[in-house]
């Protein structure tokens, strides 16, 4: 019970992150990271009496209704709650941290909170941190079992349909809604009165915002992907490595017996994955053992069992 409780705070802080990332560093700057909110900014920039979070329910409501319709799932009670949360915070946020209707409607970054975090001058600084932020945010919500919907489900929808692979699909959602934006923003269709507005260069910007928040989220998902996987190959018996890996790394590894495919003569292999840290001690005392054995190092992508992470557990998320 607990740890359900938790959870669920867990849920509603990383949406309040996400929602803050967009509030306080994309939303003023016509940033457009892809995804459902993305295609809200644009909106926001042909309609600005309407919210960016308003939007965001227009695109979340019917896309949660189409993912049972089309999709067959059951959603589950967190996704949901994660999806209807994150754009009424997001209106919730803005409407504290601008003065005045009018700031409200145009998102001014001069008057956000008094212009005191105003980066007009800063974009990549402003999109660095909004991305970061947004895939913070992101990143806790999926660790507690929910996702935010939005362009995940169109996502599954043309990968049922259109046989399109889910990454790709991600892809061009976030391609359409970039392009968009150019159209919008960047060639000033949301705003015909003032050509000053008129900024393409922000869909490079919005590459940028796309490109670390996946970084970001994947990393906050996983955790640092430090771990090294060694095979180890010798023609001797290597009982000084055998003792180091169990005494000094206080770890254990699995002996393979192989032969050579040319000589057909017995070799020892050693297979065990070790913690970046520990590569460099390892590798000396494999040339103490045998400076001639054949060894490989190279990036374990997910380790689980005893001494590592444990398997998940059934709807428990580990994507990359």
């Amino acid at each position: 019970m607990k740890q359900t409780i938790l959870s669920w705070v867990n849920i509603f802080v990383g949406c309040t992150i996400m929602a803050a990332g967009f509030v306080f560093f994309i939303n003023p700057y016509n940033i457009v990271p892809g995804g459902v909110y993305g295609a809200s900014i644009v909106l926001h920039n042909l309609f600005p009496s309407i919210q960016v979070g308003t939007f965001g329910y227009m695109f979340d409501v019917p896309l949660l209704i189409i993912s049972v319709l089309a999709l067959g799932s059951k959603l589950g009670g967190r996704t949901i709650a994660a999806a209807l949360t994150t754009p009424f915070i997001m209106n919730a946020i803005s409407w504290l941290v601008y003065p005045n209707e009018a700031a409200l409607h145009s998102l001014d970054p001069a008057q956000l909170l008094g212009g005191t975090m105003n980066l007009s001058d800063h974009l990549m600084l402003s999109t660095l941190m909004g991305a970061t932020v947004i895939g913070l945010g992101e990143g806790i919500v999926i660790r507690n079992q929910a996702t935010t919907g939005g362009s995940d489900i169109v996502a599954m929808i043309l990968q049922k349909f259109a046989h399109i692979k889910f990454s790709n699909a991600i892809l061009m959602v976030d391609g359409v809604v970039v392009g968009f934006g150019l159209l919008v923003i960047g060639f000033g269709l949301g705003a015909p009165d003032d050509v000053s507005q008129n900024s393409w260069h922000l869909s490079f910007y919005s590459l940028v915002a796309i490109f670390v928040t996946s970084r970001v989220l994947a990393r906050v998902i996983n955790g640092a992907k430090n771990d090294k996987l060694l095979f180890v190959i010798s023609d001797k018996k290597l009982d000084d490595l055998h003792h180091y890996i169990l005494v000094e790394l206080d770890r254990t590894a699995t002996r393979i017996k192989s032969s050579g495919l040319y000589t057909g003569a017995d070799k020892e292999m050693i297979f065990l994955v070790v913690s970046y840290k520990e590569v460099a001690g390892i590798k000396l005392m494999i040339k103490q053992a045998d400076p001639k054995a054949f060894v490989v190092v190279t990036d374990a992508y997910d380790t689980f069992g005893e001494g590592w992470k444990q398997l998940p557990d059934k709807g428990e998320v580990h994507p990359e």
